[in-house]
């Protein structure tokens, strides 16, 4: 018997020849019946409202497993794909790629860079060229950089049928029919940065945290933790101390943060490994922000008041 042919009768199992588990495993895929791009938002809202049938964005999560979908609904011509920019917010449509998003300018220059260096670990560029924000953010999903990412600043959502809500309480919405239009980013005043933790350069987070300085509060969105991500606000004992003490006050909500923050364990982490790794990340994103917010210059607030970017009055 020669060496292609003993080869041969292995990987097929003839004669008693044991498959090995690789070759064994089925491989898994995802299973459509029906692909259908709606012409409008009512015709994609009925079409969801059937069980076996899904919204489909990127579709570089959905594919992973092995799922049966009746009819795959395409909102290509129905949602935009565009970032709208004006005075007041940015408007994102749902179908707007995390690529864009990374490199729109006006996002990078209000967030400090922040948004950039949330999605930059994010596999690679091809696949932030299809992979959607509004799939990222409707997924809700524990490892989410994109959901920690927006919790940090005043985030709201467009839904077809239920109107606009605040990005916090949708995250603790469970998961309905609806559909997801935009994802709005009002430009109130505030200073962001972004750190994160992983184990290899593109992989999930071990733990992400976004730091947000605003005049009247300092908050940290926690994500993958490893359940998604939520929001911590610094306490009264914490806003007592002087924000020029930058050193002193990111200690401070580092050491809150480590006090409520609640995470578990994973393939990736123990939970108390999380709970350290929280208030390290706390500390130095809190020090990135403060930095920002201390550099960013002098705005009017009206005629007679001039105001810094923290809120003290000068004059």
């Amino acid at each position: 018997m020669t060496k292609s042919s003993r080869r041969k009768r292995f990987l097929t199992g003839e004669n008693g020849f044991r498959l090995p588990p690789m070759v064994k495993r089925r491989e898994k895929l995802i299973k459509i019946k029906r692909y259908w791009k709606v012409e409008t938002l009512e015709e994609a809202y009925e079409l969801n409202q059937k069980r076996a049938n899904r919204i489909i964005g990127g579709m570089v999560w959905m594919k992973m497993g092995e799922k049966q979908f009746h009819t795959a609904i395409d909102l290509s011509d129905v949602v935009s794909s565009e970032i709208v920019e004006n005075e007041e917010e940015f408007i994102i449509g749902a179908m707007t790629t995390l690529r864009d998003l990374e490199c729109h300018e006006g996002i990078h220059k209000y967030t400090d860079g922040a948004v950039k260096e949330s999605l930059r670990h994010i596999v690679g560029v091809q696949f932030r060229n299809v992979a959607t924000v509004g799939g990222s953010i409707w997924g809700r999903f524990g490892f989410s950089d994109v959901l920690t990412m927006f919790l940090a600043m005043d985030t709201y959502v467009d839904l077809y049928k239920g109107g606009r809500v605040s990005l916090e309480a949708f995250s603790k919405m469970p998961y309905d029919k609806d559909i997801l239009l935009n994802i709005v980013v009002k430009k109130n005043t505030m200073s962001l940065a972004y750190e994160s933790m992983r184990n290899t350069k593109t992989d999930f987070p071990v733990l992400a945290c976004a730091a947000s300085v605003r005049p009247d509060e300092v908050l940290l969105s926690i994500g993958a933790r490893p359940q998604k991500a939520v929001i911590i606000r610094a306490n009264d004992t914490v806003m007592k101390i002087d924000r020029s003490e930058q050193e002193e006050f990111a200690r401070a909500l580092a050491v809150q943060v480590k006090a409520e923050i609640s995470v578990g364990s994973n393939m990736r982490a123990s939970a108390e490994y999380r709970r350290q790794l929280a208030g390290v990340l706390a500390r130095r994103a809190v020090m990135k922000a403060l930095v920002a917010d201390e550099q960013k210059p002098m705005v009017i607030t009206d005629t007679d008041t001039l105001q810094t970017k923290g809120g003290e009055q000068i004059c």
